[in-house]
């Protein structure tokens, strides 16, 4: 995998993993542990010593049900943070926004990746950005509004929608000037899928990785509802072994990065799969 950033290109021939730091009162899963620096860094720390590739940072919740924040208010939760990571770490750090002033004022901060979930769809002036600055630029597949994007009705065919919609979003990357080796892809899932169809995307996940060549696919399916339902309605913190086993399955399916909440857990899982395909 080749990954240009603002700040280097990260070539690995192993997945990386990418650790969640919400800085929200309201995730599905850590809304309200991470709200002060102290806690914030602690936890970077953490996620830093376990093997994580990457921090992710996100100011706003996108769970089902969650609300906009006022722009200001999502800087204001993220930027200090951002900051305080880059000056302590080299790790590279990315701003999980839709907003083109929060990923000026994170990237300004220390970040060198913007993480969109509107794929560009909700404010292409991120692309401009990504394009001036040399940012990685994370383009993932939902439909709707942000108040409407998991209450969209589910269409027919999951693959060739999320691979149109990709290409929907590459396209408005590269008019803008975003350069191939900074974009990487994800497949969405939680966002506007029906339950068998979020399975369908891990379980095909190599007709998508085929379908773009060289750009790294990202898939975060780390203690999301559709695990759950599996798991017999377990709640997010009892659903590690369904996001271990989706994530193992995506590496093997062709996923370049797998985002999640339990670095650890995933470090090591990954490190017994390297050591399995080394066998001959």
């Amino acid at each position: 995998m080749i990954w240009q950033t603002s700040r280097r290109k990260l070539e690995s021939d192993r997945p990386l993993v990418m650790g969640i730091l919400n800085i929200t009162p309201d995730s599905f899963s850590d809304g309200g542990k991470y709200l002060s620096i102290d806690s914030a860094l602690a936890r970077a720390d953490q996620m830093q010593a376990e093997g994580a590739d990457i921090i992710d940072i996100g100011g706003e919740s996108s769970r089902p049900g969650g609300l906009r924040v006022e722009t200001r208010d999502e800087i204001r939760r993220t930027q200090p943070i951002v900051k305080a990571i880059a000056d302590r770490h080299s790790i590279p750090i990315s701003i999980d926004t839709t907003r083109f002033e929060t990923a000026l004022a994170a990237l300004d901060a220390g970040a060198e990746i913007i993480n969109d979930i509107s794929g560009l769809r909700f404010d292409d002036r991120i692309a401009e950005l990504a394009s001036e600055t040399g940012c990685g630029l994370v383009l993932m597949h939902s439909r709707g509004s942000f108040e409407t994007m998991h209450s969209q009705e589910p269409v027919e065919d999951i693959i060739s929608e999320v691979i149109t919609g990709l290409h929907t979003s590459i396209d408005i990357a590269r008019d803008h000037g975003v350069q191939t080796e900074q974009i990487v892809l994800d497949v969405g899932l939680g966002f506007g899928k029906a339950f068998e169809q979020n399975l369908e995307l891990i379980a095909k996940l190599d007709k998508i990785v085929v379908e773009f060549g060289t750009y790294p696919v990202l898939v975060g399916a780390s203690r999301k509802s559709f695990i759950g339902k599996v798991l017999n309605g377990a709640g997010p913190d009892q659903r590690l072994g369904g996001s271990l086993c989706a994530a193992i399955e995506a590496v093997k399916r062709g996923a370049a990065i797998i985002r999640v909440h339990d670095v650890k857990q995933s470090v090591d899982a990954l490190a017994m799969l390297s050591a399995l395909r080394a066998i001959k």
